[in-house]
């Protein structure tokens, strides 16, 4: 927000610079291009994505680096999470006059 205060948008821009301070260090190289890739087209999930990953390092949940593949096990299980029920109903309108009144 260009016309916000001066002093929140440095509290963003420090807010961003840690957050990819942390995935720079629990994510590898390809892991971390996948997730870029990711938030170019679906970038809620991504962020998502990210909330869990920063999540389970300040909790000391993550042995070594994510490699792509258990970023993708991360993201399939961040999708069953948020993924969003569908259901379809169809209204069959009733008719007035039925088919056996045609017989004269």
């Amino acid at each position: 927000d260009p016309s916000g205060d001066p002093s929140q948008q440095e509290a963003k821009q420090r807010e961003a610079e840690i957050r990819n301070t942390i995935l720079a260090q629990v994510l590898d190289q390809a892991a971390r291009a996948r997730l870029s890739n990711l938030a170019l087209v679906k970038p809620d999930k991504a962020k998502a994505v990210e909330n869990y990953l920063i999540q389970m390092a300040r909790f000391g949940q993550l042995a070594g680096k994510v490699s792509e593949q258990g970023l993708i096990e991360i993201l399939e299980k961040v999708s069953l999470q948020t993924e969003k029920k569908t259901t379809v109903k169809f209204n069959r309108r009733k008719v007035l006059d039925s088919d056996e009144e045609d017989d004269y």
